[in-house]
């Protein structure tokens, strides 16, 4: 080989190299680093066991909409984290996505929309539309579209790496009563920023699967941190900021230890109550039942 020819195949050694460290170094990657804005002082929650759990900056129209650890096994985030933006518009009639770099990590940082036939890459990778037909679960968000405002920031909240099979009565029950009393706090008392994480726990015997693929949280939980709201607070609602955390059951049958059941609820919605508690008492149950001790918010947002 001449000196010309060991020159030309050196470079493009080169820019094979460097073709495939930037899609290693692509959304969906070893850390948040290029989404440190969806989390309180750019910090995401720490004590988490990173083994399992794939760091994504939700990328959407060429933004970053909001940050989710995801799980390949469980096929199902540990959480999504986001900043409140909230609207009262309609839910938007969204395609469902899905994160090609999850299936490989020279593919496009953008979520993309299901085709009819995903591949065995995208199969093995992540949960599909398929998986929750016929399942009597749905599609349970963890950053939800009523939280956000501009209508891509809603759209994107649309990809199944930011749901998990969540029972209709809490998804349009308790929880949902929820999703709208924490936007409510957000836009009558908050003066800057509210950052929310919300989340999933699983059982605390045993895996439940739907398609034998997607595994079923027992109870879904969330947080928020506004550390700027207004000085003067009605005495019911001090209590609340900056910081305020929720646990929600996602199974009726589940035990009355964690959650209490009100008899007296609407029976479509009793058994998936939704019980408030201060940010330490949710990270305490988040230390038993995930086995991490995390702490959700970088200085306890004050």
């Amino acid at each position: 080989m001449s000196p010309s020819q060991r020159l030309c195949a050196a470079i493009g050694t080169l820019l094979f190299l460097s073709r495939f460290d930037l899609g290693v170094l692509g959304e969906v990657h070893q850390d948040f680093s290029k989404c440190l804005h969806f989390f309180h002082g750019r910090t995401p929650p720490t004590g988490v066991n990173a083994a399992g759990y794939q760091p994504i900056c939700q990328r959407f129209k060429n933004q970053y909409r909001f940050a989710t650890a995801y799980h390949r096994e469980h096929r199902i985030p540990l959480y999504s984290a986001y900043v409140m933006n909230a609207t009262d518009g309609k839910r938007p009639d969204s395609a469902w996505m899905y994160e090609p770099q999850l299936a490989f990590s020279l593919a496009s940082p953008e979520m993309k929309a299901f085709g009819t036939h995903p591949d065995q890459n995208v199969r093995e990778s992540q949960a599909l539309l398929e998986d929750y037909k016929n399942s009597n679960y749905t599609r349970g968000h963890l950053n939800p579209s009523m939280h956000q405002k501009p209508s891509e920031d809603r759209r994107a909240t649309f990809t199944l790496t930011n749901v998990v099979p969540q029972r209709a009565g809490s998804n349009s029950g308790p929880w949902n009563s929820l999703e709208k009393a924490v936007r409510n706090k957000f836009k009558t008392f908050c003066e800057g920023p509210m950052y929310v994480i919300t989340g999933a726990a699983p059982y605390a015997n045993g895996t439940r699967r739907i398609n034998d693929r997607v595994s079923v949280p027992e109870y879904m939980w969330s947080a928020y941190c506004c550390p700027v709201y207004k000085a003067k607070l009605p005495r019911d609602v001090r209590p609340v900021f900056p910081t305020y955390a929720a646990v929600g059951r996602n199974d009726r049958d589940s035990g009355e230890e964690i959650v209490p059941v009100n008899p007296h609820a609407k029976s479509s919605f009793r058994g998936y109550d939704v019980r408030t508690m201060a940010l330490e008492a949710l990270e305490d149950f988040l230390a038993q039942r995930l086995r991490m001790p995390i702490r959700l918010f970088e200085g306890r947002c004050r």
